[in-house]
């Protein structure tokens, strides 16, 4: 209920009265500077701000790596694995590296508070294109010359000193790990590649790899065939799409068809198709129908050709071509078998004809669809249906045409037009160039689509028939898919999205064609180009490459690798020069777990694996997949119990960073300072950490200035309220705390430890299921509400004023030594930093690296005994009457009638027929009331005060809200006005002196 607040009015005595009070205030404060030494104020050498390069820094070593290593010898709870999902080695770390590494640290640095021994071993991704370009650039040699040798020894370099950039930097974070290089795994290290090799062999022997010639996806500019999981599909990508006439061979039409045409005495019959790739077009064998759709003969008032079209295509296609008369109608299978001609068939080869694709829809373009099966998986599967087997691709491995277009060209002249051209490019034009000419284009559009792009190079892929290394997934995604059935996906949703990705994919092509990569390690037939890869052939090559490394398979003789069997074979052979996929690489890195014992034996498996939302295509596929497909039958498990996913970190407008866009924020730059210290200022590691901890991860989160100082303005409360508590306790050294047991505290004491024990329930279970913006929620209330804006300033009079025998004082310190050691460990996990700081100064150490890391005393769960629903319903209650108290002490003090709260004292009358909570409260904790207003004096009436006591005030009458329960109370009368009484000099509160003006208590004080 809204306060109704009222002055009461004015007295003529009001002005005398100022005066005097005035007159004992200005006394009172030049004595108090004479017992400014007795009083007990604050002493610490714990800066309230301080560069974080200086707060920070001293304690990273101790924090980090020396941390992980005494928890891996001393911890005695269970292993907790969390596997490193291996970042790329190249380029320095962005906003979602930051994210990624911080929250595993969180996780991490919890379990060790737990008590287990963690295992966590930091990880690199090392081969793929964009290290083995950085290599060849620096070579500075023309790539046709260079060995393979000679590019493996300058990636390795590349990747090793990229390695070094990013450890350094991962460090800044404050990861707890083993940093040195036996800490920490690569995918280019020599056991790692053997382990990978392993994997490998089992899944040739499970039967899931095979060779084959068709089409995939492919990178001109990584000059590499990729797998679904490296593709980006943008939505503006911009293509020449064109409407293509073929003529229909009159000779060789289906039999309905002919019927149809020679029922309205037709000729000139065109078959009309739309493709967005007019570059395919020279290796096109078919036209695809469907067999269930309807078709038209349809002719334009303008011309005298005839085009079969679908027939619900009709009115989109008249904007094309005006006005179409409807001649006759035909089914989609009375139109297969039908040849046609075009400028791309010789006329030695056999005529193309109409095929039925179930793919085929009358949702876009004609309802006829080219078919280019060196171009289309979707063209290739309705080919091989039909036992077709060739498959012309006039297209290498960088995109130009070939010199099979100039055979595949009804003129040579047309083929050589196209020769050497990019198909993406000066292609498309010629190709367009050419339809135009020989009047076979009706029209051209462009238009914005969805397409797919390099997720490395950001550029545009095509479709490419070429001979792969694939892994069958059709005979292990069921398994896979019941392996997630066991594991806990968070946020829960995610479980959904990698499903769907895992039941969408029949094959995974796993064969790229770089040399910085492990090798697939095929023998092929010279004569006949025949792949040899078995379980037996594979173990052998494995061991000659375990002894002599990978590197062996492009600098040694085939001879090495030839079982005895191969060489007693009278063929020639030669080592294939395909590598493994990365994702291959990294999918395998499960091996590195430690086993888990289980009654079907030992297995390995991760308690977490914790990635950004794009590892559902990518590394949380590859780890199942490679998993369950080298296991023996029936022990097929997925190789983690919890996937956790985090989204993508965007600028403050909620835009992707682009150094494009100039919108990019290093989080190096935030945690050391940017040029101009004023715009970027250093914020520390913990600050960046304490945004971390605050986000949603679970989907997309935005940064930005705003949110930094938000982050930082916090970090500084959490921090003002430890330093308050330092300098009041003491170091643990030098002055031991006098526990006061629960019985001899206060009601402000028992409601601080229950919102206390409250606050390390909550963060407990919160750190356990990954919700860390709850802790930091809680953290931060309890902080700042709970403590600064209450606890902490209510007590700071007996905290300054009372003798150190005090009991009240003495409880006090017990709880902020109870609610500092508690916050500590709760805030330890997200800000280690300041957690080690704090713990420093308690313990007294001189040198912050020495001495043993606050994480080294377990997480320590507030007593039952705190729990007290009680005491935080009655604090509560009596919370309710002081915030309608401060309101009247502000409105005495914006009348400049009041300095300080403490120059005013408070009435409360209290009706005397009414029993309630309330009012029982207001009686029993009536001596406490004044320290909870910080006033000098609070007295509880059973009626209206009459006469003069009613007036120099201000006022309230009206019942109260119960923030408890939200019901209203009974009306209270509360009349604050200044007091009467004359000032302490020591303590300031307005009470009767005793001796020498000081009140009884400091006058007892200063006496002994």
């Amino acid at each position: 209920m809204r306060a109704r607040l009222c002055r009461v009015v004015k007295d003529p005595r009001r002005a005398s009265f100022t005066r005097a009070r005035l007159a004992s205030t200005s006394a009172a404060k030049d004595q108090s500077k004479a017992y400014a030494a007795s009083l007990l104020l604050p002493k610490t050498n714990f800066p309230l701000w301080s560069d974080p390069s200086k707060s920070e820094e001293p304690f990273r070593n101790k924090t980090c790596d020396k941390l992980y290593r005494w928890q891996a010898e001393n911890a005695t709870g269970p292993v907790y694995t969390l596997h490193d999902g291996p970042p790329y080695a190249n380029g320095s770390l962005h906003m979602g590296h930051a994210m990624n590494k911080i929250l595993k640290d969180i996780i991490n640095r919890f379990q060790v508070l737990q008590g287990r021994r963690v295992d966590y071993i930091p990880g690199w991704d090392c081969h793929g294109l964009p290290i083995e370009n950085k290599a060849i650039q620096g070579l500075k040699a023309d790539l046709q010359t260079l060995a393979p040798g000679k590019i493996q020894a300058a990636a390795k370099r590349t990747a090793e000193r990229e390695m070094e950039i990013q450890k350094s930097e991962f460090l800044q974070f404050g990861i707890m790990a083993d940093w040195t290089k036996e800490g920490t795994y690569r995918t280019m290290d020599h056991n790692y590649e053997i382990r990978q090799l392993r994997i490998f062999r089992e899944m040739v022997k499970q039967g899931l790899i095979y060779r084959h010639y068709r089409p995939v996806h492919w990178s001109p500019s990584s000059l590499s065939a990729l797998a679904e999981a490296e593709l980006v599909y943008r939505d503006d990508h911009q293509s020449r799409s064109v409407y293509v006439k073929f003529d229909v061979c009159s000779s060789d039409m289906s039999p309905a068809l002919r019927e149809a045409v020679q029922s309205v005495n037709g000729s000139n019959v065109k078959l009309l198709i739309w493709t967005t790739t007019p570059w395919t077009l020279p290796a096109n064998m078919a036209i695809a129908v469907h067999v269930d759709l309807d078709y038209c003969l349809a002719r334009p008032k303008e011309t005298g050709e005839i085009y079969v079209i679908a027939q619900e295509r009709l009115e989109p296609l008249r904007a094309l071509t005006g006005e179409l008369e409807v001649l006759a109608t035909i089914r989609g299978s009375d139109l297969i078998g039908t040849t046609y001609d075009h400028l791309f068939r010789p006329s030695t080869s056999p005529s193309p004809r109409i095929i039925g694709a179930h793919y085929v829809s009358a949702d876009s373009g004609t309802g006829l669809v080219h078919t280019a099966p060196a171009h289309g998986a979707d063209d290739y599967s309705s080919f091989r249906a039909l036992g077709q087997t060739s498959m012309p691709c006039p297209v290498d491995a960088q995109g130009h045409f070939t010199e099979e277009v100039v055979t595949l060209a009804k003129e040579k002249a047309l083929g050589e037009r196209l020769l050497g051209k990019f198909v993406l490019g000066a292609g498309t034009r010629e190709v367009i160039d050419i339809l135009k000419e020989r009047g076979y284009l009706l029209a051209e559009q462009k238009i914005k689509h969805r397409y797919p792009y390099d997720w490395k190079t950001d550029k545009p892929i095509i479709v490419r028939a070429t001979s792969q290394w694939f892994a069958n997934l059709d005979k292990i995604k069921s398994v896979a898919l019941s392996a997630l059935a066991n594991v806990k996906f968070h946020p829960e949703s995610s479980r959904t999205r990698l499903e769907s990705f895992i039941r969408e994919r029949s094959e995974w092509c796993i064969s790229r064609q770089r040399v910085w990569g492990v090798p697939i390690p095929a023998l092929h037939d010279v004569q006949t180009d025949e792949a040899t890869l078995t379980p037996e052939s594979l173990d052998h090559i494995i061991s000659v490459l375990e002894a002599k490394s990978t590197a062996h398979w492009w600098d040694g003789p085939v001879e090495d690798f030839l079982t005895p069997a191969l060489r007693d074979s009278g063929r020639t052979f030669r080592k294939g020069t395909d590598t493994i996929d990365v994702w291959f690489d990294s999918g395998t890195s499960w091996s590195l777990l430690s086993n888990e014992s289980t009654s079907d034996g030992p297995r390995t498996i991760a308690d977490v694996c914790l990635e950004g939302s794009d590892q559902h295509r990518g590394w949380f596929q590859s780890l199942l997949l490679t998993a369950i497909g080298s296991a023996p039958e029936g022990k097929q498990i997925a190789p983690y119990k919890t996937l956790i996913t985090h989204g993508f970190v965007l600028d403050q407008e909620g835009k992707k960073m682009s150094k494009s866009l100039g919108n990019v924020i290093s989080p190096l730059t935030i945690i050391n300072g940017g040029k101009d210290r004023k715009k970027e200022p250093a914020y520390g590691a913990d600050v960046l950490r304490l945004w971390v901890a605050t986000v949603e991860y679970g989907r997309d989160v935005s940064i930005g200035p705003t949110a930094l100082a938000q982050a930082a303005e916090s970090l500084r409360k959490i921090r003002n309220s430890a330093r308050f508590m330092l300098g009041n306790i003491g170091g643990l050294s030098t002055q031991p705390i006098a526990v006061v047991q629960r019985e001899n505290m206060g009601l402000a004491d028992r409601y601080v430890m229950h919102q206390l024990y409250q606050l390390e329930s909550l963060a407990r279970a919160e750190y356990a299921t990954f919700n860390f913006h709850r802790v930091v929620q809680a953290l931060t209330t309890f902080a700042n509400t709970t403590l600064s804006s209450l606890y902490l300033d209510i007590s700071k009079d007996s905290l300054y004023a009372d003798p150190t025998t005090s009991v009240e004082r003495a409880a006090i310190v017990t709880v902020m030594n109870e609610a500092l050691s508690t916050m500590t460990t709760v805030m330890a996990p997200i800000l280690p930093h300041l957690a080690e700081e704090i713990a420093h100064v308690r313990k007294g150490d001189a040198d912050p690296s020495e001495g043993l890391s606050v994480f080294t005393q377990p997480w320590r769960p507030v007593d039952e005994q705190w729990n007290d629903p009680q005491a935080d319903h009655d604090m509560r209650l009596l919370l309710t009457v002081r915030s309608t108290v401060l309101e009247l002490l502000e409105k005495a003090r914006r009348s400049k009638n009041l300095r300080s709260s403490l120059e005013a004292e408070v009435e409360i009358v209290v009706p005397v027929n009414v029993s309630s909570d309330l009012s029982r409260l207001l009686r029993e904790q009536q001596s406490f009331l004044k320290t909870l207003f910080i006033v000098s004096d609070v007295s509880i009436v059973p009626e209206a005060p009459h006469g003069d006591s009613t007036d120099l005030g201000w006022s309230f009458d009206d019942a109260l809200e119960d923030v408890t329960t939200g019901a209203t109370t009974e009306p209270l009368r509360i009349v604050v006005r200044p007091s009467q009484r004359q000032k302490c000099p020591r303590c300031w509160q307005w009470t009767r002196p005793e001796v020498d003006d000081l009140c009884g208590r400091c006058s007892t004080v200063v006496s002994s």
